[in-house]
């Protein structure tokens, strides 16, 4: 039976990967308490004590604002932990599912970055996630990175909801609409995660060629301006009372926004390998984010 041990259990994704990994087999599940990214000695002891097949790091310093301050703690969790993690899973024979970012591509352009683009940062969260990334690769562990972008679900904070509260409380809403990506929830993250190691484990051909990097994101594009009409229209059209409309919210450049870490402009990451490699569909951003809509809209009405 697989051993699989889960670290950032409480995050985002790593709730959703607590419900999609248990049928796969052993899953020990570990929040920031039991498996503190930030301790490494005692990391590497958690590790070399369970002796799992798979690892899979749902954890990270993600504060991307805040990074930029608190360059060494962002740089311990996203870098100094992680080759902890990849120097384990070299010494075990052990498979390591770690979770990337668009922010290590610098944002240039129009078209969709491929796995293999040259990467430049623009702010310490990206940098340290992108030294987490090449201790991987350095390793010469059995790896599994997936770099995904503008990630949600209905547990915790997110974008749509900060939007759905303020359209109960403004009129009018300002959103930057310069910069271009695709939503992706922490749901089907954690589906095709599972979905993938199940046809590892079951196709060793597969697992011998598959190592490497991947990018897991939805289908199609948008902006944060269009985004957030999407989710406006979608709340209204399923009975919340809003004070704005889609109409009344207006774009705006990311000058118009600042904060302390640049965000990238073109955030569009080339799924194309994923689908290929492990015959998955990934599907349109509206998809999911239209199921956390009408979540969050019948749990209101509740």
């Amino acid at each position: 039976m697989n051993k699989i041990l889960l670290l950032g259990a409480n995050g985002q994704v790593g709730w959703e990967l607590q419900r999609s990994l248990a049928p796969l087999g052993e899953l020990v599940v570990c929040d920031r308490q039991r498996g503190n990214l930030a301790n490494l000695a005692g990391l590497a002891a958690l590790v070399e004590r369970e002796r799992p097949s798979v690892i899979v790091n749902a954890g990270a310093y993600t504060a991307v604002d805040k990074a930029e301050s608190d360059v060494d703690s962002a740089r311990r969790v996203n870098a100094e932990a992680v080759a902890v993690l990849a120097a384990t899973a070299r010494e075990l024979g052990a498979w390591l599912v770690h979770y990337s970012t668009d922010y290590v591509f610098d944002g240039s352009g129009s078209t969709p970055f491929e796995e293999d683009a040259a990467t430049d940062p623009l702010g310490a969260y990206g940098q340290t996630k992108l030294e987490g990334e090449l201790a991987i690769r350095e390793s010469g562990c059995r790896h599994l990175i997936f770099r995904t972008s503008w990630v949600y679900a209905v547990r915790g904070g997110n974008f749509a909801k900060t939007m759905l509260r303020l359209a109960k409380e403004r009129d009018e809403l300002k959103v930057v609409a310069d910069q271009i990506g695709a939503p992706t929830s922490a749901e089907l993250i954690a589906d095709i995660t599972a979905l993938v190691l199940s046809r590892l484990q079951h196709d060793a051909a597969l697992a011998e060629r598959a190592s490497g990097t991947y990018h897991l994101v939805t289908s199609g594009e948008t902006s944060w301006h269009r985004y957030a009409q999407y989710v406006i229209s979608e709340a209204q059209r399923l009975g919340s009372e809003l004070r704005t409309s889609r109409e009344r919210i207006h774009p705006i450049a990311s000058s118009d926004y600042p904060v302390p870490a640049k965000r990238p402009a073109n955030s569009r990451l080339n799924n194309d390998k994923l689908q290929r490699t492990f015959g998955v569909s990934l599907p349109h951003w509206e998809y999911h984010v239209q199921r956390m809509i009408r979540e969050l809209v019948e749990t209101e009405a509740v």
